[in-house]
């Protein structure tokens, strides 16, 4: 008994040590990011690496807020150029001119945030639709959204591009936003949760007279909430993350988001290390916060996906 307990002792100590490793090695790249950002270019180009700031400076934040300027907030009506008096889109501005990298981080909070709420109320209805209802055709639509996963985002891109061209939503977010929304993945994940929904609750719900709208809110939505904490981490941080989408869908300085508008600043000039490092840090902040907020129910979706296989 006493060996038991000894060599658990050790595994756990093992385990921990490896753990704290793998901690460290994954939160390097965020260290050096941050500590970069305050380093004066001193110590950004010394030859041999400066492991901490010998001055913590603001210059690298100064000069990105200096680079460019744009319209705070400035952001066009989806398809309203076809009902405009004029044919063009309808824009909405708010706020005086700012930095761009301010305008930069709202459009890529606001097209990550809108990706996200888009994606996790279609993908979970989609997904509980496939995992509860009967219906015609419904293997053949799953085996569809399966390939689909399994094709590279290049293939699809020219047709997005002609998409959204030919809907005028080219050079806005939301031709950043509405490709996203259809992620199979998302429909995928949320369906393996609904399936583990007992159609016992449903049926009952049924009886007591609910209709479809009130049983996915008060029954089905609730019991699949680890699922969409997942899922929204996913589509935030692959939303926010996609740069290739990005770079094609949008042309002008005021739709560029921040992966974007930090890849052009680099472009321009000679590359300043230490202002990339304080965009990337900028960058870096909402993608935290929101793994923060939804880490609770990412846990359990990953537990709850681990207990089913």
């Amino acid at each position: 008994m006493e060996n038991k307990t000894g060599n658990g002792k050790v595994y756990k100590i093992i385990s921990l040590v490896i753990l704290v490793i793998l901690a460290i090695l994954f939160l390097f790249p965020l260290y050096w990011i941050v500590t970069g950002a305050f380093k004066p270019a001193a110590d950004i180009y010394a030859q041999k690496p400066v492991w901490w700031p010998s001055e913590w400076v603001m210059t690298n934040f100064e000069n990105l807020m200096k680079k460019r300027t744009a319209p705070l907030w400035q952001i066009g009506l989806p398809f309203s150029k076809h009902f405009s008096s004029n044919g063009e889109g309808v824009v909405l501005s708010l706020g005086p001119t700012v930095p761009a990298v301010f305008r930069w981080l709202l459009n890529t909070i606001f097209m990550a945030v809108s990706a996200l709420l888009l994606t996790c109320l279609t993908a979970t209805m989609a997904g509980y639709a496939l995992a509860k209802k009967r219906f015609r055709g419904r293997s053949i639509l799953f085996g569809l959204i399966i390939c689909a996963m399994a094709l590279p985002k290049q293939v699809v891109l020219i047709p997005l591009l002609k998409e959204m061209s030919a809907i005028g939503l080219y050079n806005t977010i939301w031709a950043i936003i509405f490709p996203t929304v259809g992620w199979p993945f998302g429909v995928f994940l949320m369906k393996q949760f609904s399936e583990s929904i007992p159609g016992e609750i449903l049926e009952a719900a049924r009886i007591d007279g609910a209709g479809e709208w009130n049983t996915f809110v008060t029954i089905v939505f609730p019991m699949v909430k680890p699922g969409v904490g997942a899922l929204a981490i996913f589509t935030f941080i692959n939303s926010w993350n996609d740069y290739f989408l990005q770079l094609v869908m949008v042309s002008s300085n005021t739709n560029y988001t921040m992966p974007l508008g930090i890849a052009t600043l680099q472009a321009e000039t000679s590359v300043d290390m230490g202002m990339l490092m304080a965009g990337a840090a900028l960058a870096s902040v909402p993608i935290i916060i929101v793994f923060l907020i939804f880490q609770k129910y990412f846990t359990q979706g990953i537990t709850m996906g681990a207990v089913k296989g």
